[in-house]
């Protein structure tokens, strides 16, 4: 083989490595993405459930302002709640209903705390068996104004013991009675402003305890009106002083008070 035939194909091959050499060197290495994808979360079956849109006192109607749907969990729904799938309306047929019991905002509604709105607002806030009765108050016999819609009192009785007029009977004829109202106002005003003395305070009273304040009206000096404290409000409240009915002392929670001090107790000897 000719020199000058070796030299060009030595040439030839040097420029094929070069050339190869050039193109490895240009190429883009590939990036290879791995994508994570992201945990699929389940959502647990729900049913809309009709929540007050707002809190509710005592003696307010419902409208489409104050009640809307709410998502709620399949498995926490219990019985007595209302739901869109049983009363898809449920907005309309309770639009003017009363409010029987305090509401707050997010509580689902229930049937036991509202009222029809065909009925009469202190009518509606009785429960059955039970007696709306009023009796006055006053600065004095009123705890002061204090006492509030919804709050428990005592009812004591204060008369004459005897012909000095010195000499006063107290009794608690009533405990742990529910306050319905304070002359007309029937909730309570959580705005800030002042207090408002009424002059008559009606009373949820059974019947056996209507018959004993309607009787104590007419032979005490003075009712007074004791607030209790809001813990009471589960303690049984069906007491009452029977022997107002009979006209008898015996058995009662009687205190004879002379000249500002107890003298007599009842189940004591006068002194």
């Amino acid at each position: 083989m000719k020199p000058a035939r070796v030299l060009v194909l030595v040439v030839a091959v040097a420029a094929a490595g070069l050339a190869g050499l050039l193109a490895t060197s240009m190429r883009t290495p590939s990036q290879v993405v791995v994508q994570q994808s992201e945990p699929v979360v389940e959502k647990a079956p729900s049913v809309k459930v009709l929540v007050a849109g707002s809190s509710l006192p005592v003696g307010s109607r419902l409208n489409e302002k104050t009640v809307r749907w709410m998502e709620w969990p399949k498995s926490d729904l219990v019985q007595g709640l209302i739901t869109e799938p049983d009363r898809p309306d449920a907005i309309k047929e309770l639009n003017g209903a009363i409010v029987r019991m305090p509401i707050f905002e997010g509580e689902p509604l229930r049937l036991e705390k509202i009222a029809d709105s065909s009925s009469r607002i202190l009518s509606a806030l009785l429960p059955s068996g039970k007696r709306a009765v009023s009796t006055e108050i006053t600065v004095a016999t009123g705890a002061g104004g204090f006492i509030l819609p919804n709050d428990r009192v005592d009812v004591i009785m204060v008369r004459k013991g005897g012909n000095s007029s010195d000499i006063h009977q107290t009794d608690t004829i009533l405990a742990n009675i529910r306050v319905l109202a304070i002359d007309q106002q029937i909730e309570e005003k959580n705005d800030g402003t002042k207090t408002v003395l009424g002059t008559t305070a009606t009373l949820e009273l059974t019947p056996e305890q209507a018959k004993v304040l309607a009787a104590a009206q007419q032979v005490a000096e003075r009712l007074s009106l004791a607030l209790r404290s809001v813990a009471d409000a589960q303690e049984q409240d069906t007491r009452a002083a029977e022997h107002m009915l009979s006209g008898e002392v015996g058995g009662a929670q009687v205190q004879v008070i002379k000249a500002g001090q107890i003298v007599k107790a009842s189940g004591e000897s006068k002194q």
